[in-house]
């Protein structure tokens, strides 16, 4: 559905947004594929990798989802927009608290706006795990963002620009996330651990973007997206990194859940499954109007999709597998 489409990524030099690009170009052949983000230096390495000689569809566009203006200028004849920007870092999340706000929440009504002025037939927005229940600024920053996204397929015409959000847990090996730490740890021969109960969902980067994808394409606008994805117990992951190294028990972080949640049991009522994902919809009637319900089953009463009662368990050899090269 790419093929001669423009499309847009925000915060496109992060690992997904390289990622996204590097598998757009290998699959499809988009007339303009446009990487906007705030880092003029990330996006000079990035067009050393994707060149505008070799990738003659590629575009890169410095700004930041906090300015409407700036978004309107990129937004110019965008058919998709996929919106992976974010203050993510929950540690930094909590020292700046309105820094989150103006980049996860205004910034997402920024880009709602902008769509649906612009002619943008739709918007697909990442979020994250800590959105559901969350205790953190970042994760609450993100479930705003979320009913934020969602709510805005109600201000655009039945044929206007289409919303949804696709909601995943951690990936191996990105940007400040656990692997890389403790690669660099294990040199040391110590991994601190935070409890030894921690669970935590998980999937590689090419899974997620082929998942977020896969939504851009069936998407009708309002689904909160959700893959049928595993989990890892901490402890494992440290075996899998280090076998011979010993664990230090640190204690949870500010802010860090011993478990993760992505379906929480007040929304399994209006939660929805096929065989390889969830989608919860939301409580509004244009939903019902343009929503194929046969394509899904209702989820049981009583549900709620934990990283600790997962059926789904990575073993340590599949670990090992999934950070090869990292």
């Amino acid at each position: 559905m790419l093929n001669n489409k423009s499309v847009l990524i925000t915060g496109g030099t992060g690992s997904f947004g390289q990622k996204c690009v590097r598998t757009i170009l290998d699959k499809y052949k988009p007339r303009r594929l446009i990487v906007f983000s705030r880092d003029e230096l990330k996006q000079y390495d990035m067009s050393q990798i994707f060149s505008d000689t070799d990738y003659p569809c590629m575009r890169y566009f410095i700004g930041d989802v906090r300015d409407k203006d700036r978004l309107r200028q990129a937004f110019r004849d965008v058919d998709y927009v996929i919106h992976a920007a974010a203050l993510k870092q929950v540690p930094a999340a909590e020292y700046n608290p309105f820094e989150a706000i103006k980049t996860n929440v205004l910034g997402a009504q920024n880009i709602i706006d902008v769509a649906i002025s612009s002619g943008v037939k739709r918007v697909i927005a990442l979020s994250t795990d800590k959105a559901c229940n969350p205790i953190n600024l970042y994760g609450a920053s993100k479930l705003c963002s979320d009913k934020l996204f969602i709510a805005g397929n109600s201000y655009t015409t039945s044929d206007g620009c289409q919303f949804s959000v696709v909601r995943y847990g951690n990936v191996v090996g990105s940007r400040g996330s656990v692997i890389p730490f403790f690669i660099k740890q294990a040199k040391k021969g110590i991994l601190p651990i935070t409890d030894p109960r921690m669970t935590r969902f998980w999937m590689t980067l090419q899974q997620g973007i082929e998942f977020v994808l896969f939504c851009l394409e069936r998407m009708v606008g309002g689904e909160l997206f959700i893959p049928k994805i595993p989990s890892m117990n901490i402890m494992d992951l440290a075996t899998a990194i280090c076998p011979d190294c010993e664990t230090e028990v640190v204690g949870i972080r500010p802010g860090e859940k011993l478990h993760e949640t992505m379906i929480p049991m007040d929304e399994a009522s209006h939660t929805v499954e096929t065989y390889s994902y969830y989608v919860i919809k939301p409580q509004f009637r244009f939903f019902q109007r343009r929503f194929n319900h046969d394509r899904y089953s209702p989820v049981s009463e009583g549900f709620e999709y934990r990283s600790d009662n997962n059926p789904q368990q990575v073993t340590i050899e599949q670990l090992r597998d999934a950070i090869k090269g990292l």
